[in-house]
C-alpha cells in the first residue's frame, strides 16, 4: 500500500519522538493549506479528527517507522524527522526532510551529520556522557514553522502552475 488516496506533495512526520508542539503547528498548517499529514509510529499518537490528518501504527521494531515512511513517501514529500540516517534515505529518494528545530537536511550536510551522528554514537558507546539535545526553545519552534512555510509556498506555486 502506497500513499493514502491523494495528489501532491505530503508531510509525513516521523511520530516517536516529535514535539508536541510540532504535531499542532504541522495539524494547523494540514487545515490551513488542505495538505496530508501523516503521523507514523510504534505506538499509538493522538489527533484531531480531520479528513487531512492521520496516524498509521506500525509494529515495534528497529527501524519499522522509517522504513514505512520511506516506502509511502514520493519525490517532493516532506519529512519531519530527527533520524538523520532516515533523513538520508528520505533525501535519497527525493524527499524534503526538515528536523523539529527547523534545520533542512541537504545533499550537502548530509555526510557532515552522518559523521558526527556516527562519531556521538561511538562516544556513548564507549562510556563517555556526551549530554542530550539542548532544551527546545520558542526560536526552534519558530524556525521550525518558517520551514514549513516555505516548503507550502513552493508547493502551491508548484501546484499553481501546473494547473495553468
Amino acid at each position: 500500500m502506497n500513499s493514502p488516496d491523494t495528489t501532491g506533495p505530503q508531510i509525513w512526520v516521523d511520530g516517536d519522538a516529535c514535539p508536541g508542539v510540532i504535531k499542532e503547528i504541522l495539524f494547523r498548517a494540514a487545515e490551513r493549506a488542505k495538505i496530508h499529514v501523516t503521523l507514523i509510529a510504534n505506538h499509538a499518537l493522538p489527533r484531531p479528527t480531520s479528513r487531512y490528518i492521520r496516524a498509521l501504527t506500525v509494529r515495534g521494531g528497529f527501524d519499522e517507522a522509517d522504513n514505512e515512511i520511506v516506502a509511502r513517501m514520493q519525490a517532493g514529500d516532506l519529512v519531519v524527522t530527527q533520524d538523520i540516517p532516515l533523513a538520508a534515505r528520505v533525501i535519497d529518494k527525493g524527499g524534503i526532510a526538515i528536523n523539529p528545530r527547523g534545520e533542512r537536511y541537504t545533499p550537502e550536510n548530509m555526510a557532515e551529520r552522518l559523521s558526527m551522528r556516527n562519531f556521538m554514537e561511538e562516544l556513548r558507546g564507549a562510556g563517555v556522557q556526551t549530554g542530550g539535545p539542548s532544551a527546545f526553545h520558542m526560536r526552534d519552534r519558530q524556525s521550525f514553522a518558517n520551514q514549513l512555510d516555505r516548503w507550502l509556498s513552493q508547493v502551491t506555486k508548484q501546484s499553481t502552475s501546473s494547473k495553468e
